[in-house]
């Protein structure tokens, strides 16, 4: 599950899918899959990424 964080994160730098899978192990297809909960779900992953980037700034 910590892999899909890395994937949210590295998502919203706007990186490409291969350059995510090279640096997190993550399959390209997982990828596309986070990026589409991120684009079309219902908010969860996206509430989370914030509230988890709020304290890590916090």
């Amino acid at each position: 599950m910590a892999d899909r964080w890395a994937v949210v994160r590295d998502l919203g730098r706007g990186l490409p899918y291969r350059e995510i899978h090279g640096r997190t192990g993550v399959s390209v297809t997982t990828i596309g899959r986070v990026a589409r909960y991120l684009a079309l779900g219902n908010g969860g992953y996206a509430l989370a990424a914030r509230r988890l980037g709020a304290n890590a700034h916090g």
